[in-house]
């Protein structure tokens, strides 16, 4: 499991809110356009897949980033704003 940082540039505000919508499912908002998210692989690629199908590819971007984060304690954050909270424990299938 791997902390991402899902940022996005929507051009039209229905495909925004639905973006919005999708990724608050799986992860903590932190900005405007910006989420973060503990996902693995397969969560990850289904996430993705099912953003595709909300944006519109040739007015939208989204992006994913992965960080190298082992632990969330190693995160640098100014602000009150909370970042996505690191899951207790989860299964493997």
């Amino acid at each position: 499991m791997r902390l991402w940082v899902i940022a996005y540039d929507i051009a039209d505000d229905r495909r925004r809110r639905r973006l919005a919508g999708v990724l608050g499912r799986c992860g903590a908002r932190v900005q405007e356009s910006v989420f973060e998210a503990w996902l693995n692989g397969a969560e990850l690629r289904a996430l993705l897949t099912e953003v595709a199908a909300v944006i519109e590819p040739s007015a939208d971007a989204v992006r994913a980033y992965p960080l190298a984060l082992r632990h969330p304690s190693r995160r640098e954050t100014l602000g009150d704003q909370p970042g996505a909270a690191r899951p207790v424990g989860y299964w493997i299938a």
